[in-house]
């Protein structure tokens, strides 16, 4: 374990590592560093982090950061990045048990080897199943709610808690979990089907998230909730905002929901673009988009809050 000297967990197993940048990680592939990233070994490791760490220690859980904007002045306190140990996918029944940090492609591919059909949506989700339980992520005409049975969580204070399907209280990309706690891992529900059958349909949500999302930029998936009764990309698109510019973030030619890192944006240019698109919207429709991507951070290193 590295850069341990001075942190206030001791007998972790886990990496651990100060000042750490997390700009390369994102999406986006902007942001500050973490004033310490603890990568934890396996499920007692994390425990071990909840329950010894000081109360006053801020603490954020990160997935694939695919859908956040990590701010130019870091983070405060200990990211968490689950990885290796939290990535495990098993079959049982006809469910999936699956790690946290298992990323959504994976899972559909797992269960579409399997013959189980239910899951292709997950293709067209960039992230980790932890991710996608605590926003209900969801896409192609399906979501976390349609499909998941239960969720294994570590409390804030490192208690381990089995909650159900109505335990998380799903809503549109929001879900019920507990403040502070981390998902550990999920049993997701599939129906059984023809494999190839399955697989084909996930060829045609790839080619179809090909075709229609800027996949291949530096970007963060969608940026809004879509308003109920409206497309956030329609009306941003009918604001004039298709292309809109501050530095180097634009928004999306080829899909208005999404803002891009044209190659040296900042933190601030992306998140200014966001609330400039915002303003532009409601005054044009009346309409106040709320943000889907999660900001994070402080906006410069003088800042001492989350």
């Amino acid at each position: 374990m590295t850069g341990s000297s001075d942190f206030p967990v001791k007998g972790l197993r886990g990496r651990l590592t100060p000042n750490a940048p997390l700009g390369p990680r994102a999406w986006f592939r902007v942001g500050g560093p973490a004033d310490w990233l603890f990568v934890p070994e396996d499920q007692d490791d994390l425990a071990l982090f909840l329950r010894e760490k000081p109360a006053t220690m801020p603490v954020t859980v990160l997935g694939a950061c695919s859908n956040v904007i990590i701010r130019d002045g870091g983070i405060a306190g200990t990211v968490i990045r689950l990885a290796r140990g939290f990535a495990d996918i098993a079959v049982q029944d006809n469910s999936l048990i699956v790690g946290a940090a298992a990323l959504d492609i994976t899972v559909a591919e797992h269960a579409a080897a399997a013959g189980l059909a239910g899951l292709e949506f997950l293709a067209g989700i960039p992230g980790s199943i932890g991710g996608a339980v605590r926003m209900n992520a969801g896409a192609y005409g399906s979501d976390i709610n349609a499909v998941l049975e239960w969720a294994d969580i570590l409390t804030a204070e490192g208690e381990l808690r089995r909650l159900s399907h109505d335990d998380l209280g799903f809503a549109y990309r929001h879900s019920e979990l507990p403040e502070g706690s981390v998902v550990i891992r999920a049993s997701l529900r599939g129906t059984p089907d023809n494999a190839d059958a399955i697989r084909s349909r996930i060829a045609d949500i790839r080619v179809s998230r090909e075709a229609s999302q800027p996949v291949r930029a530096r970007t963060g998936g969608s940026t809004f909730r879509n308003p109920e009764g409206h497309k956030a990309w329609q009306l941003i698109d009918e604001a004039g905002c298709r292309g809109l510019q501050i530095g180097d973030a634009q928004v999306s030619e080829k899909h208005c929901n999404f803002l891009l890192n044209l190659g040296q944006a900042s933190s601030a240019d992306l998140e200014t673009l966001g609330e400039t698109v915002r303003e532009k919207v409601l005054a044009q429709s009346g309409v106040d988009l709320h943000w889907e991507i999660k900001r994070i951070g402080r906006k410069s290193e003088g800042e001492q809050t989350v």
